[in-house]
């Protein structure tokens, strides 16, 4: 992955913020929208292509564009810095390989553990019932 190919691959579109903010709000586009193509994107390889495709499915759209949007700050550089910062996080999380996991088995003593707490619960509930005067 070649950071600088991949931020010159993304397109920046600024729009007007929401909320409230008086005049100003409606005077001055600070949001900010990073839209990314993985498929046609240059600086990912093949490998790394169908993970990120894989990982980030429910965010991509119908063309496999991934769009963040970030209206945190005042400011439209501030906006873009932080969701350039926010993509690489995306992208860094999405290539990590998933962890192997190990099969474990309960100790013997947790499992007798277990089971006596239920026996004592089963006990508990018995004597709370009705004598049986037969």
């Amino acid at each position: 992955m070649n950071k600088t190919q991949l931020v010159s691959e993304l397109t920046f579109k600024a729009i007007r913020s929401s909320g409230a903010g008086g005049q100003h709000v409606n005077k001055v586009s600070s949001k900010v929208e990073l839209s990314f193509n993985v498929t046609d994107s240059k600086a990912l390889r093949n490998i790394e292509r169908e993970r990120i495709l894989r990982f980030l499915a429910n965010r991509l759209n119908k063309e496999n564009i991934l769009i963040l949007q970030c209206d945190e700050s005042r400011s439209q550089h501030k906006n873009k810095e932080l969701v350039v910062k926010r993509f690489f996080l995306l992208l860094e999380n999405a290539l990590k390989d998933p962890k192997v996991r190990r099969k474990t088995k309960p100790k013997k003593s947790a499992i007798e553990k277990r089971l006596k707490s239920k026996k004592r619960a089963a006990l508990k509930k018995m004597n709370r019932r009705k004598p049986n005067l037969d």
